[in-house]
């Protein structure tokens, strides 16, 4: 089916991915960095209300299995990152919060996270493009990716 456009998306999506976020964590890794996954949990996080989330929501948002996402907590708890706060209202689950130093390590990961989407996706596509993909990808997504916190990624 290689002329079917539908088909064509998806590989093109499934390569841009497989290429870019390894290139991405690389460079996050190299500059001595918080690992790409812990970013994404630490992000959503920092974008919610009181910087807590139940770990049902955070599963949710963030861009990692639910699995991983518990097991991201765990080494982020043990990093001093976030810390697990019981739900008062329901003793089966509990909030994930991020701690003064999970978001200092955001605010230092921030311009080499930056950098390296610049330079890994926006050297290969002008601004206009970038604006028609994140639009593109928010239709195919079927909510707003757009701005962590949003919706769900």
């Amino acid at each position: 089916m290689p002329d079917d456009p539908v088909v064509a998306a998806w590989r093109g999506l499934l390569i841009a991915h497989s290429r870019l976020v390894p290139a991405v964590e690389g460079d996050l890794r190299a500059a001595g960095q918080v690992p790409l996954s812990w970013y994404d949990v630490l992000l959503e996080l920092n974008a919610a209300p009181g910087h807590r989330l139940r770990m049902s929501e955070l599963g949710q948002r963030a861009v990692l299995s639910r699995t991983r996402v518990s097991r991201v907590v765990d080494e982020l708890v043990a990093a001093g990152l976030t810390e697990r706060q019981p739900d008062e209202t329901d003793g089966r689950s509990s909030f994930a919060a991020l701690t003064a130093a999970g978001q200092e390590a955001l605010r230092k990961a921030w311009p080499v996270y930056r950098e390296a989407i610049r330079r890994h996706l926006g050297t290969h596509l002008t601004p206009e493009q970038c604006r028609e993909l994140a639009a593109l990808l928010d239709l195919a997504a079927g909510s707003d990716i757009g701005m962590p916190g949003k919706g769900s990624r």
